[in-house]
């Protein structure tokens, strides 16, 4: 009966897996500024090629978009929500600037040389002032290696604005 038993029991012995299954059930723990000098080193680039990095910043989450002059070919996308686990650091300068590295590496490697950024904050009712990722967004952007040509605020801001939600007393709590 012991020697069933010990038949039964799965072993506590490490089970060996290769190299590209070690952590399938959790996300990349990466430092993409590596990978930007890595996709830097392998890609020359034929020319210059210019890009527009839209990075959207609320206090939620940074969400990052690069794509070509017109906006109509999206080249890279990264998020904060991306590059942490923890939902309430999606909005932190850290995951803004790992999102930021890693749509860096992704344009360099298609071929961007040269970028324009455009920084929008949620605007309309929300809050006219980008989140806390936005600087350390642009700031990973220019270490990069990206040039960078011109940087621009796109927040929209209403002329005259739809009601704001609440009612005539306000919200209530």
């Amino acid at each position: 009966m012991a020697a069933d038993k010990k038949a039964k029991t799965p072993s506590k012995a490490p089970q060996h897996r290769p190299q590209g299954q070690q952590n399938s059930g959790k996300k990349r723990d990466t430092n993409f500024e590596t990978e930007v000098i890595a996709a830097a080193q392998r890609f020359t680039p034929k020319g210059t090629r210019w890009g527009v990095a839209h990075i959207f910043s609320s206090k939620n989450d940074t969400i990052i978009t690069m794509t070509d002059l017109s906006g109509a070919e999206t080249i890279a996308i990264g998020s904060g929500g991306m590059m942490v686990d923890v939902d309430h650091e999606e909005g932190s300068p850290y995951a803004a600037m790992q999102a930021a590295y890693k749509v860096a590496a992704e344009s360099i490697e298609k071929g961007v040389t040269n970028i324009n950024i455009k920084i929008r904050a949620p605007g309309g009712h929300g809050s006219k002032t980008p989140g806390p990722g936005a600087q350390n967004a642009v700031r990973a952007l220019a270490r990069s290696g990206l040039r960078i040509g011109s940087i621009e605020d796109v927040t929209p801001m209403p002329t005259d604005t739809t009601r704001r939600p609440g009612g005539r007393r306000g919200r209530r709590v």
